[in-house]
């Protein structure tokens, strides 16, 4: 099964990631996700936030290793993601890893690693719990996704503009995830138009679980942690677990497709035209 989703942000993010301006000083440029428990709660949280916590390879393998630490707690009862900084939840994958792309095959490796992860992130047998503030875009669309609750702030902006950026595709498990929880034409609408989801559509369409004020953001979901702790745990697991088995069960081979779209010149062109900060040229080849 080929994974996550493609890095994508609106040109103004790219910028903002690209600078690195501001940068906490306790966040190194690569950035890091620190995991922690307290309690019978677990903390994953995206910590790069000069660059709207858009993730680098490094970051990406830091998920994995909290991700197969959760796979073993057995006195884990919820985890919760969040990230540093108000202006994103996660901006996606860093664009300028993909200069280093040279064909097809390298976006298939490139998916199936991150499904590699989204997927373990999925099937975790406890609640999960996304804190999402700001963008969502790409890879940080899917993240939060493939989470159980999304709890939002007025502010939240998901997407997944990769037909006006970088000109890639998402794999045939994440075009199933979006499916699922948003149906057929509003996937379409948001990836052809390039559109955002927006706070109030995201909650109207089931995808927002709630939305909270920004201050009250962290107050609200450890609370919604502690009361997911007293529920049964094997309830939750087996409930998670069936309705992931009914979204992504039959899936077709994507390969064909992920190939011919990362290994076309018109992806070469949107990664060179995103770090150049202009408009692609789209060939259609």
């Amino acid at each position: 099964m080929s994974e996550s989703s493609s890095a994508s942000g609106s040109r103004q993010e790219a910028s903002d990631s690209s600078s690195a301006s501001g940068s906490r000083q306790e966040a190194s440029d690569e950035g890091a996700v620190r995991f922690e428990v307290r309690g019978a709660t677990a903390y994953i949280t995206f910590d790069r936030p000069h660059a709207r916590n858009a993730m680098t390879w490094a970051m990406y393998e830091q998920l994995r290793e909290a991700i197969i630490e959760l796979e073993k707690a057995e006195d884990v009862r919820v985890t919760v993601l969040r990230a540093e900084g108000d202006k994103a939840f996660i901006a996606g994958t860093d664009i300028s890893q993909f200069g280093e792309f040279q064909s097809g095959q390298d976006g298939l490796d490139y998916e199936t690693r991150m499904e590699s992860i989204t997927e373990r992130l999925e099937a975790l047998p406890m609640p999960t719990i996304a804190a999402v503030k700001g963008y969502a875009v790409g890879g940080g669309l899917m993240l939060s996704a493939v989470c159980d609750l999304r709890i939002c702030t007025p502010n939240v902006r998901f997407g997944m503009p990769v037909a006006r950026t970088l000109g890639n595709c998402l794999s045939m498990a994440n075009y199933a995830r979006l499916v699922s929880l948003l149906g057929a034409a509003r996937t379409k609408a948001l990836v052809m138009r390039a559109s955002w989801l927006e706070a109030e559509e995201a909650l109207s369409s089931g995808f927002a679980t709630e939305i909270v004020e920004p201050e009250e953001l962290d107050d609200h979901v450890n609370e919604l942690a502690a009361k997911l702790e007293t529920h049964a745990p094997l309830t939750m697991s087996v409930t998670k677990e069936s309705v992931r088995r009914l979204m992504l069960s039959n899936l077709p081979d994507d390969e064909d497709l992920v190939q011919k779209v990362y290994g076309s010149a018109d992806f070469k062109e949107g990664v060179s035209a995103f770090m150049e900060k202009r408009q692609p040229q789209w060939q259609n080849r």
